[in-house]
C-alpha cells in the first residue's frame, strides 16, 4: 500500500496538473456517483490527508480516493490521450483540464462529497505526518497509550496519519526496538524518539521518489530490514525476518531483525525463510515465490 510520502507527491502532481484550471470531461466509474459530471467546474486545490486524497472543486465539492494496495492517478497530456485509456477495465475515474488528464486506476476508494463534510471522510485520522496539522505531541500521546504492540500502534492511521509498513520497520529498525513491545509499557521518551524518527524518514521520502533509509537508491539497497527477509542484517549480520502483525483479518507485514530487535517476534514460528525472490519449496510447489503485502 502506497504510504503517505507517495499520496503527498501523487497530490502535488494532480494538483501542477489541474489546479486552477477547468474541467472539461469527467468520467466517474464508482456506484453512486457514476452520474456525476464535474465538466465546468474549476480545480480549486489537490492535497493529501494521511494516505487520502481530496481534488476539490468549485461548487463546494471534493472528490476523495484512496489507492489501497494497487490504486495510482496516472497524468497524461489530453491532446494525445490514448483512446485505450478510456476503455480499460482499470479506470475509476477521469478528470481532464484543457492541457492535462488525471486518470485514476484500480483506485480502492472513490467519493464525491461536499467540501464542508470532508470530515466524515477523514476526521477520524491522527495528526498527518506530512500536513499543516502536524502535531507531534498528540501523536505520541495516542501511540503511547495505544494498548498493542508498538508497530501496530504506528500503522493504525487514528494515531497518526501517513505511516505504513515500510517507514514503520525502518524506524523501529534504527531504534532497535521489537515491533512487538505493547506501546504503552514503552517510556515516554522512546515513543517521542519513535514518532520523531518516522516524522523526520517519511518527510525525507517525500522529496524523492526514491524511498530509501540507507542513503542508496541502488536496488535492493534502498532499506534495513523493509523487503530484506532471509537475509544479513546490515548492522549485527544476522537473518532479517518477516512475521504478521495486527489483530486477526487485518495483519500486516513487518520486517524485522531479530538480532538488534529483541529476539523471535511472538507470531513469527521461526521456520528458516529464503529471501524473498527467491524459490521455495515449503508449500510443496516446486517454484512458488514467497509473497508478502507491503
Amino acid at each position: 500500500m502506497p504510504e503517505g510520502d507517495t499520496v503527498w507527491r501523487t497530490a502535488r502532481r494532480l494538483r501542477e496538473a489541474l489546479a486552477g484550471h477547468e474541467i472539461v470531461e469527467s468520467d466517474l466509474r464508482w456506484p453512486g456517483i457514476a452520474t456525476a459530471d464535474l465538466t465546468g467546474r474549476r480545480t480549486l486545490d489537490v492535497v493529501s490527508r494521511g494516505k487520502h486524497l481530496l481534488h476539490r472543486v468549485e461548487g463546494g465539492l471534493t472528490l476523495h480516493s484512496h489507492l489501497r494496495m494497487e490504486g495510482q492517478w496516472r497524468i497524461e497530456a489530453t491532446a494525445g490521450l490514448k483512446p485505450g485509456w478510456r476503455r480499460s477495465p482499470d479506470l475509476r475515474a477521469l478528470v481532464a483540464a484543457p492541457d492535462w488528464t488525471a486518470l485514476g486506476l484500480r483506485l480502492g476508494m472513490l467519493d464525491l462529497v461536499q467540501t464542508d463534510r470532508e470530515g466524515e471522510l477523514v476526521g477520524h485520522l491522527g495528526p498527518d505526518l506530512l500536513g499543516p496539522d502536524w502535531d507531534a505531541a498528540r501523536a505520541v500521546d495516542n501511540v503511547g497509550a495505544a494498548a498493542v504492540p508498538i508497530g501496530e500502534a504506528l500503522l493504525d492511521q487514528r494515531n497518526l496519519a501517513g505511516l505504513g509498513t515500510l517507514w514503520t520497520a525502518e524506524t523501529l529498525f534504527a531504534l532497535q526496538v521489537s515491533p512487538w513491545a505493547a506501546a504503552s509499557g514503552l517510556e515516554r521518551s522512546l515513543v517521542e524518539q519513535v514518532v520523531e524518527r518516522a516524522h523526520r524518514l517519511i518527510d525525507s521520502g517525500r522529496r524523492d521518489a526514491v524511498q530509501s533509509t540507507t542513503g542508496s537508491r541502488a536496488r535492493g539497497e534502498t532499506t534495513y530490514v523493509h523487503g530484506r527477509s532471509g537475509r544479513p542484517c546490515r548492522r549485527c549480520g544476522a537473518t532479517v525476518r518477516v512475521a504478521p502483525i495486527g489483530q486477526p483479518t487485518r495483519e500486516r507485514t513487518m520486517f524485522y531483525c531479530p538480532g538488534c530487535q529483541g529476539g523471535l517476534g511472538p507470531t513469527d514460528d521461526g521456520r528458516p525463510q529464503q529471501p524473498l525472490g527467491s524459490e521455495s519449496r515449503q508449500d510443496g510447489r516446486a517454484g512458488a515465490r514467497r509473497r508478502y503485502r507491503p
